[in-house]
Order: structure tokens, then sequence, then C-alpha cells
């Protein structure tokens, strides 16, 4: 059972027909620029050293740019 007042309700379906969707591309977050092997190391929150740029690198290598994308939420 509702507890509101009928100027309450009101208000709320105002608000909820204002409510719309997000367009789905600006839900994901594309890089501006070509992703590099730091840009893959510090999103995982490593420290950026030259074994986990060796693993940047391959990763890149083999997944694409879209690699980063799986380990951003």
């Amino acid at each position: 059972m509702s507890t509101s007042t009928p100027e309450e309700s009101r208000s709320e379906e105002s608000r909820s027909s204002d409510d719309h969707c997000t367009p789905d591309a600006l839900l994901h977050s594309a890089p501006s620029r070509d992703v590099t092997p730091e840009d893959m190391v510090m999103a995982t929150g490593r420290d950026v050293t030259p074994a986990n740029l060796a693993w940047a690198r391959r990763k890149l290598e083999s997944e694409g740019p879209a690699a980063i994308e799986k380990l951003l939420p």
C-alpha cells in the first residue's frame, strides 16, 4: 500500500515520464586513441614492468584493442 500523497504520486509519475534509456553508444568506453601495452598493464592495476609489458603486448597481438574492454567495467 502506498503512503505517498496524491501530489507526490503525480510528481513521481511526471518524473517517470521524463526517464529515458541511455543510448548504447554512450554506455561503452572506447579508447580515443590506440591502446598501448602501458594502458593494458595499468587497467589491470599491475606495476608497469618489462614482464607485464610483454604480457600486454602478447594480449594486444592476440586480441587486438578490444582486449582492454575485457578488463574495464
